[in-house]
């Protein structure tokens, strides 16, 4: 069964920004997003993996977070973020990438308590299409932020090739986005998230 993650969040933009974030990160997680607690309650609550809520919500309802505290992750906003003990934040008001690398950087604390063996979901699922030797290393130089044609120039091959390799990258995937790329190419081992 593929994991739930709930985000309570009355903003919809962020709400909408991070469940595609999400789904880019962990493709296999069924997201949900709810514009209040009360309608979060009227879900099934403690079926979820994870709760990505709001700081005002959280604080307004403490008591129930507190008691569900391995899945609890407060979203804060700029240089406003609360100091909670034992409960992860996430800041939302920053670039992509780095929302990104943060995210990485939970879920990897998040998963510290599991049974050594037992192998991240989205891990589980084996790729439609395996990438060549050649697209990893085109895949890794576009998480280090390098463009076509510097890509071009340190692998020394043509700048079609490039474009060529990246349109097979992205069908092969099914991600467009650099971030989204990044995302996997961390999850898989081919760069680490402190090096990006």
């Amino acid at each position: 069964m593929p994991p739930e993650i709930a985000i309570i969040e009355p903003n919809t933009l962020t709400c909408m920004g991070l469940q595609q974030l999400l789904e880019e990160i962990i493709p296999v997680a069924v997201i949900r997003a709810f514009p209040s607690f009360a309608a979060f309650m009227d879900d099934t609550p403690d079926m979820y993996a994870h709760y990505f809520i709001s700081s005002q919500i959280y604080f307004e309802h403490t008591v129930f977070f507190l008691e569900r505290r391995p899945k609890t992750i407060v979203l804060a906003g700029g240089d406003n973020q609360p100091q909670l003990s034992g409960i992860p934040t996430l800041n939302i008001y920053q670039d992509e990438t780095h929302l990104a690398k943060n995210i990485l950087q939970l879920r990897q604390y998040g998963h510290q308590h599991r049974h050594p063996g037992t192998a991240p979901a989205h891990l589980a699922v084996e790729d439609g299409h395996e990438l060549s030797s050649r697209e990893i290393e085109v895949l890794v130089l576009i998480t280090k932020g390098l463009i076509n044609k510097e890509i071009a120039d340190k692998l020394n091959i043509s700048l079609t090739t490039v474009i060529s390799h990246r349109k097979n990258i992205t069908e092969k995937l099914g991600i467009k986005s650099v971030s989204g790329l990044t995302i996997y190419a961390v999850m898989h081992g081919y760069v680490e998230a402190d090096r990006i």
